[in-house]
């Protein structure tokens, strides 16, 4: 009976934090703009700062996760900005494809064949600009939708806003689709 009431008291818990961070989360009107400074002061903001600080060559750049509910995470992002909410699917491709060949990269580096990339969709990020989540994939999940692809360049961002997920299968890559929350199918 006890365990019960903890699984069913940990289900809650989860289920009210899901709910708060979506009611929380969407940066789809994102007014953030590198140009006018006082747009960029908002905590959703930081992500776009961190882009402006780096130097003007380089188009994408890993920062490690500052959140320390997330320690073991990594992000990959563009320094480049794109219109409101910054999506990513609005990137040139040869832009996108350079950051999954880091985002990989660094996944491999820390995980070996057991790294995992998460996009959360516009309607559940908490940062503006737009980026790529880097960390050891969990295990036992559903896949959901999903294809096979020969590497990165054939990954592709859906323009409707949702999220995927990418891990390696084989000599594979496998890219979920079709949701929101991503990140979560990573390790904290």
């Amino acid at each position: 009976m006890r365990s019960r009431r903890l699984v069913a008291s940990l289900f809650l818990t989860f289920c009210m934090v899901t709910f708060c961070v979506v009611m929380d989360a969407d940066v789809a009107g994102c007014a953030c703009d590198p140009a006018r400074p006082e747009t960029m002061r908002a905590r959703e903001c930081s992500l776009c700062n961190e882009a402006e600080s780096q130097p003007v060559g380089k188009d994408v750049f890993l920062l490690k996760d500052v959140n320390p509910r997330k320690p073991n995470r990594w992000l990959a992002l563009p320094r480049a900005h794109a219109r409101m909410g910054h999506p990513m699917h609005e990137l040139p491709p040869d832009l996108q494809t350079r950051i999954w060949k880091a985002a990989i990269a660094k996944g491999k580096e820390l995980w070996g064949d057991g790294w995992g990339l998460a996009y959360n969709g516009t309607k559940v990020r908490t940062q503006c600009h737009g980026h790529v989540h880097i960390g050891k994939l969990l295990s036992g999940l559903a896949p959901g939708n999903y294809i096979d692809v020969a590497g990165p360049e054939q990954i592709r961002i859906p323009g409707d806003d949702a999220g995927i997920w990418v891990h390696p299968v084989g000599n594979k890559l496998r890219v979920h689709h079709g949701e929101q929350i991503t990140e979560t199918t990573l390790l904290r």
